[in-house]
């Protein structure tokens, strides 16, 4: 008998690192391609032989998921890997479903296979689903841990959308160096809150190769999970983060039911939100599966810097992309400032959208009157920018409700309000208790 022949099912990240860990240079398999999906214009590429090694001269060919039938049936294949994050389980379901009644086994790779070992200290931040405030929790975090004087480095779950040979060790220490690597919206909304800190960011494909420089550099790795996946670096104290405006998702999504089981706290944000009940409900369906786990309750402060501009005036708002898409959230912190400080009028973006942003409503019905912030590519932006100019003659105002500064970006013909928003924990143990925590569990 031959290799096993093997689809990985991806969205441009956890795909990538099951492959290095699990598949390179592994003899006892052949990984025939890559299945692409969630993010828009990462399929027709090819997985480069630097990064596949010496079992694939020609690297690996990338495809759109709704081929994967005809792919199954083309090469052969024997089995379909799911590596990627943020379904629910009716998704799984249909998922397990289209491979089985292709012919071919169907398989997801455990923690034990996938999560490299460190010699440094690794505290990890999770969630159910995306948009549920991981990014809040990591900077609080951050806040707290550089008051112990030590080095923190912060390694951002990958974003694998881009060159993929160039992006293989991305290390990021100022500002400066977004431009340098070229990285997408998506990716500063992440990075940037943490070097205007001044904490270094690391991130990339090649996840052993990160883990290196990390430990060089770092003191303490604080690992920044992307959607709702588990850890690449196996965590020594692990928090997970709920969303109170969305009860049930915590026993409800793949793999957030995953994080939750393994947290050592769980932190519910957005209470203030939540309908009457719902907090409740989450934290007896947090005990029923963990009942170890501590449980915190939390806010998102959300401030604007320039409320004038909001105040009784007719506003587009631009939430972060994946919170709004994939992630299943009508709305984010843009929203919620530009009700806050009073806006006359949240004008729908719909009737004005152009191109991939158009896509994104057709695809996302559940989307709020709201602008996804989605510039993937150069063409991406470029749609964005024209929805905005499609809107110039209906708004006052723009409100930036994603981390990332897209003026730097690109030109706004109205004036720019930039939301901020920061953890506030309400019950539950404190950021300096938690983080007391995760010492005794060093010193342990």
């Amino acid at each position: 008998m031959g290799p096993r022949k093997v689809i990985i099912m991806g969205a441009g990240g956890r795909d990538f690192h099951n492959f290095n860990v699990v598949f390179r240079d592994n003899p006892e398999y052949r990984v025939v391609a890559f299945t692409a999906t969630q993010i828009p214009g990462i399929e027709f590429k090819r997985y480069p032989p630097s990064l596949a090694g010496r079992l694939y001269p020609q690297g690996i060919p990338i495809y759109p998921e709704e081929m994967l039938p005809e792919l199954v049936k083309r090469f052969g294949v024997d089995e379909v890997v799911l590596s990627y994050s943020d379904l629910r389980y009716d998704e799984v379901g249909r998922k397990l479903s289209m491979v089985l009644a292709s012919g071919a086994s169907f398989r997801i790779l455990g923690p034990n296979e996938t999560m490299l070992e460190s010699t440094k200290p690794v505290i990890a931040v999770t969630a159910i689903k995306t948009g549920a405030g991981k990014s809040t929790v990591s900077r609080a975090l951050v806040h707290e841990l550089s008051r112990r004087n030590v080095r923190v480095v912060v390694v951002r779950h990958p974003m694998a959308y881009g060159d993929l040979e160039k992006m293989r060790v991305q290390v990021f220490e100022k500002l400066e160096d977004l431009d340098k690597y070229g990285v997408t919206i998506e990716e500063r909304e992440e990075y940037e809150p943490h070097l205007r800190l001044g904490i270094p960011v690391l991130a990339g494909v090649d996840y052993g190769e990160i883990l290196l420089e990390a430990e060089r550099r770092g003191d303490i790795i604080l690992w920044d999970g992307g959607n709702n996946d588990w850890p690449f670096f196996r965590p020594w104290f692990m928090i997970t983060v709920a969303d109170a405006m969305r009860p049930g998702l915590e026993v409800g999504a793949f793999p957030g039911e995953v994080n939750l089981r393994l947290a050592d706290v769980v932190i519910v944000t957005k209470v203030s939100q939540a309908k009457p009940g719902d907090v409740d409900r989450i934290v007896r369906n947090i005990r029923s599966v963990n009942p170890r786990a501590t449980i915190a309750k939390a806010d998102m402060e959300v401030e604007l810097d320039r409320p004038e501009l909001v105040q009784g005036k007719r506003v587009v708002v631009i939430e972060d992309s994946p919170s709004v898409t994939h992630g299943g959230l009508p709305y984010g912190a843009g929203y919620v400032a530009a009700k806050k400080f009073g806006a006359s009028e949240i004008v729908d973006p719909r009737p004005y959208a152009v191109g991939v942003i158009k896509r994104m409503y057709e695809e996302y019905p559940h989307m709020g009157p709201v602008l996804p912030s989605t510039g993937y590519t150069p063409e991406q932006l470029a749609d964005l920018a024209k929805t905005l100019e499609n809107m110039r003659e209906h708004i006052d105002a723009v409100i930036l409700g994603t981390p990332a500064d897209l003026t730097k970006l690109m030109k706004f013909d109205k004036p720019v309000a930039k939301v901020s928003f920061e953890l506030k924990i309400v019950e539950g143990p404190s950021m300096k208790e938690i983080v007391d925590e995760f010492f005794a569990r060093i010193r342990r």
